[in-house]
């Protein structure tokens, strides 16, 4: 009995050897294409028909060549090292792609000593659904590949930015001599001077321009979200995060800029963790052990008095001195007057061709309304000043009187022409009353935000979105000037 079953154990395994070799002729006669690798992945056979596509005439020429060198994207290494197979894969070529089995080849002590693949084409009928569905998953992944590419763009470029007083001009020098260099920018200037537009040129001239601009505004994140949003989170790594982890935004911006807008809104613990990155060049996404090297120019922006807050200990002095390499101070809008006939003029051009009206013309007489208001709002308030008007008047031509509603009608305020000081109305002796800077700029933000909230029925929100300031930092401004939400 011992010997019969000897003898059966023994024709089975001479059934299981003819099988295999079976299989392989049969695989190798139907498929495409066929390659075996060595444990190093260096190829030890491959057919004929398989090499030609590849742009090789003799097989034997690519004998011991790294399976790289001669298939490129090959994942036989992978299937060599880990010693698992990739039953179904799909793999690009520089004509159609093509659809691949990979198995692993193991000695009798299940060591895996090599790997071999085979090419599938349409001998199996079944895949063609398979291949339809990746030609069209294909095609859509190209296509958000660039809409997303696109959207990581500059927007603008130093021809967006409108102004020939000498203010301006110097502004200009000095964004394009940042945009030669590689360090840090800071732009410092009011809301609505045109910071962002002005970090969107630096980086549009930079030869990182064809990498993406990736944009914080870090006043309109929680501060509990503020870090997963810079470094990204590992899957898991904390309460209902996705399955596949996040990326943050540093590693959005790999070879290119990434724009921190209000920077002075960052919380100081968050302060310490970007220092750090910006020293090191490197950071660990939440929950992970896992160094990512980052390649990523920095331009920062804010509203506030940065000296200021270093001196209450509201911002690190080592993270204000990092950024402030390359500084540039964005004047305000009643520090070049002379721009804001251009500036008007290029508002109104884009409210005629989003409106559909015909084109849009200022009086004179609007014209010196404009020059003679000082415009705490700069030029966002510039903007929603001759959009308001353009929606209330019944003309293409823009008056004074179509102006009055919003910013007066200039008497309230006039400029001393050889200082350039502003004061307000004069008393009955004819002496001109001043008013606090601050205080008169307090008084305006109140009636602007007080205004911007009754429009938005109460909604702070809303309010924020339509005036284009963050939530977080209306809410506070609100709080600080006392206004009834």
């Amino acid at each position: 009995m011992e010997i019969e079953t000897t003898a059966l154990l023994a024709d089975y395994d001479h059934v299981r050897k003819l099988a295999m070799q079976s299989l392989f002729r049969s695989l190798d006669k139907f498929s495409e294409g066929t390659v075996i690798v060595d444990r190093n992945a260096r190829v030890v056979w491959i057919n004929r028909d398989y090499a030609a596509r590849f742009g090789f005439d003799d097989p034997t020429a690519v004998i011991g060549l790294d399976c790289e060198a001669v298939i490129p994207n090959s994942m036989m290494r992978d299937v060599v090292k880990g010693g698992e197979p990739i039953l179904l894969d799909i793999l690009e070529t520089d004509r159609d792609p093509i659809v691949v089995t990979r198995l692993p080849i193991k000695d009798d002590n299940g060591e895996t000593i090599g790997a071999v693949g085979f090419v599938l084409f349409n001998e199996l009928k079944g895949l063609s659904p398979l291949f339809s569905q990746y030609a069209r998953l294909r095609a859509e992944l190209i296509s958000t590949r660039q809409s997303l590419a696109q959207v990581r763009r500059a927007k603008y470029s130093f021809s967006s930015l409108i102004g020939t007083s000498a203010a301006s001009l110097e502004v200009k020098r000095q964004a394009r001599r940042a945009a030669r260099l590689a360090s840090p920018v800071l732009l410092l200037g009011e809301t609505g001077t045109g910071k962002e537009l002005l970090a969107h040129a630096i980086h549009g001239a930079s030869g990182r321009a064809d990498s993406p601009l990736v944009t914080v505004n870090v006043a309109a994140i929680p501060d509990t979200l503020l870090e997963l949003e810079f470094f990204g989170a590992e899957a898991g790594a904390y309460t209902g995060a996705e399955r596949k982890g996040r990326i943050g935004k540093f590693e959005l911006a790999q070879g290119g800029t990434l724009f921190l807008d209000e920077i002075g809104d960052m919380p100081l613990a968050l302060q310490g963790k970007l220092l750090r990155v910006l020293q090191e060049q490197e950071f660990e996404p939440l929950g992970s052990n896992r160094i990512v090297r980052t390649d990523v120019r920095i331009i920062a922006a804010t509203s506030a008095d940065l000296p200021a807050l270093v001196a209450q200990g509201r911002f690190r002095a080592d993270l204000y001195y990092r950024l402030n390499v390359l500084m540039i101070r964005v004047p305000p809008l009643r520090e070049r007057l002379a721009d804001i006939e251009a500036m008007a003029y290029s508002i109104l051009d884009k409210l005629a061709v989003e409106s559909g009206a015909g084109h849009l013309e200022l009086d004179k007489d609007a014209l010196a309304v404009l020059c003679a208001y000082g415009w705490p709002g700069n030029v966002r308030e510039l903007r929603n000043t001759l959009e308001r008007a353009v929606l209330l008047s019944d003309s293409e031509r823009i008056d004074a009187r179509s102006l009055a509603r919003f910013i007066g009608d200039g008497r309230g305020q006039r400029r001393d022409e050889e200082t350039g000081t502003q004061h307000d109305t004069q008393d009955d002796t004819g002496v001109p009353q001043y008013q606090q800077y601050d205080e008169a700029m307090r008084d305006y933000e109140r009636r602007f935000l007080t205004e911007a909230l009754r429009a938005a029925g109460g909604q702070v929100t809303k309010a924020a979105a339509q005036i284009g300031m963050a939530r977080a930092t209306l809410y506070r401004r609100i709080v600080a000037l006392g206004i009834e939400a």
